[in-house]
């Protein structure tokens, strides 16, 4: 009974799924025919003439070779020994060492360089400074030095320098 039922359930639901949607197509039809949008032409295309690009040759500004400068030697002239044993004094600004006084023995002369209250010894051949300064000459008054330095276009080039002997400090000043 509940198969004959189920048989029956079936067909009259088959029987809503008939061809006849005439209704339907009528309809649609209707509602379309007012429907219909008018789309506006494309506008015309304008024509241009090409233009070479004359400034291929010149210097592009961001590439690495603007910023850098060109080295002119090449490397090659001055430049500070990087296998060179480091001294003490060469890890202090020059600005920061002060000449207090000076020794000599056996015709040789030697300044007395005070940094960060320590006290070094230094004579001609010593180095001082951060810019590779090889002391030339100790004088009563003052130490002589010659500096490497890079330019602007990365090149060594040596700067003379000097020490001036540091009149005393009294304690009240």
């Amino acid at each position: 009974m509940m198969r004959k039922f189920l048989l029956l359930i079936s067909c009259i639901a088959l029987t809503g799924c008939a061809d006849d949607q005439e209704d339907i197509q009528s309809w649609m039809a209707e509602q379309s025919a007012g429907m219909r949008g008018v789309v506006k032409p494309l506008p015309e295309i304008k024509v241009f003439s090409v233009v070479d690009y004359a400034g291929a040759a010149l210097i592009e500004p961001f590439k690495a070779s603007r910023i850098e400068p060109e080295r002119k030697n090449g490397g090659g002239g001055l430049r500070p020994d990087p296998d060179r044993r480091r001294e003490p004094l060469e890890a202090y600004p020059l600005e920061s060492l002060r000449m207090v006084g000076i020794l000599t023995q056996d015709n040789v002369s030697q300044a007395l360089i005070q940094a960060d209250k320590s006290l070094y010894r230094v004579k001609a051949g010593n180095y001082l400074g951060q810019d590779y300064g090889v002391i030339t000459a100790v004088t009563d008054s003052s130490v002589e030095l010659r500096e490497l330095v890079e330019d602007v276009n990365g090149d060594w080039v040596e700067r003379a320098s000097s020490l001036q002997l540091q009149e005393r400090q009294e304690a009240g000043k």
